[in-house]
């Protein structure tokens, strides 16, 4: 398999490495037809590949004894350990040896080491964390979750500019619905940096081709009212810990209640079927791990507990915003939004 169509992977990175990276770049070398390179400790690695079938699957490995643990500080350890396992990822992306990189690790450092590796792509002020949440109808991506504490509102401009893009390419939306999150519809409402957003979306909508539908409130998230929701890093990151809290306290509840007594165990053997996809909807599994837009690269962050079918979804999104041209397409986007400057 060419090379061309390889994804690298930190297979040390996460509270389930090396064995559920390894599994899962497994799956996706299976499934999704796909090369993936394996960093980390060549020993363990190949240890944990000795447990399964990987006959004519594409998976080399890059050896590196450097591996930036959960409780280090972002920062420090990025400059600190030069041959980390995420970092020489991340590395091959920039030569042009894979589509994209994957990490379950450090999320912070994963965050500077594709800043310090990548770069940003030119024009974009501050690079930003896309979350997707299931919704009644399809998926939405709240954009920032949590790179950027502190906005101006050009920066959320930007990032509903990438969000728009990323929704359109990965998940196939047309004119992805824009809305800005507030603590109310009414153009008024909001603090002084949502005001002046909504101001700046309204004015160049037309201009970047977005289709802004203005404020949006916390429950229209899982409504489906939009497909982009746009905020600050500080409110992002409350919208997805919350939504991850109440999501294992739904799924924890269903299946309590379901166990409780004898009629609800036949009840819920007969629902079985739609319980089962609705589960499906609400795991993080299946949207793989959040990207990192705005660096010049396809850069995917991992849950820390992201288990093998997670990774397997990261390879498959980091391949596909590679191949989909999302960072060209931000570039653009972005050329058009300093023209209009």
């Amino acid at each position: 398999m060419s090379a061309s169509v390889r994804v690298a992977l930190d297979a040390m990175g996460g509270d389930k490495a090396p064995s559920e990276t390894v599994l899962g770049a497994v799956q996706a070398a299976r499934e999704y037809d796909m090369g993936v390179y394996l960093v980390g400790r060549e020993d363990i690695i190949r240890a944990e590949l000795a447990k399964h079938d990987t006959n004519g699957l594409d998976l080399p490995v890059v050896h590196t004894d450097e591996v930036i643990e959960m409780d280090e500080h972002p920062a420090s350890a990025v400059r600190r350990k030069k041959n980390a396992s995420m970092l020489l990822a991340l590395q091959l992306v920039r030569d042009g040896a894979a589509l994209g990189a994957v990490s379950a690790g450090n999320s912070g450092a994963m965050m500077a080491a594709s800043l310090f590796t990548l770069k940003r792509i030119p024009g974009v002020e501050r690079p930003a964390l896309g979350g997707v949440f299931p919704t009644k109808v399809n998926a939405c991506m709240v954009i920032d979750m949590g790179a950027n504490t502190d906005c101006k509102p050009e920066y959320l401009q930007q990032f509903a500019l990438m969000g728009s893009i990323y929704m359109e390419r990965i998940f196939n939306v047309s004119s992805p619905r824009i809305g800005l999150l507030a603590n109310g519809e009414e153009e008024s409402k909001g603090n002084q940096q949502v005001v002046e957003t909504h101001q700046l979306l309204k004015r160049s909508a037309s201009t970047l081709g977005l289709n802004f539908i203005g404020n949006v409130e916390g429950r229209d998230i899982p409504g489906g009212t939009a497909d982009v929701v746009v905020c600050d890093g500080f409110v992002g990151n409350v919208v997805l810990k919350l939504g991850e809290g109440l999501g294992e306290a739904l799924l924890d509840l269903l299946r309590t209640e379901m166990t409780s007594s004898l009629v609800n165990k036949l009840a819920a053997a007969i629902l079985k079927p739609g319980l089962r996809k609705v589960f499906k909807r609400l795991d993080y599994a299946e949207y793989g791990g959040v990207p990192l837009l705005g660096v010049n690269g396809s850069a995917i962050i991992s849950h820390g507990r992201s288990n093998a079918r997670a990774i397997k979804n990261a390879l498959r999104v980091a391949r596909q915003t590679s191949e989909r041209g999302v960072a060209k397409a931000i570039g653009d986007g972005l050329s058009k939004l300093s023209a209009e400057v």
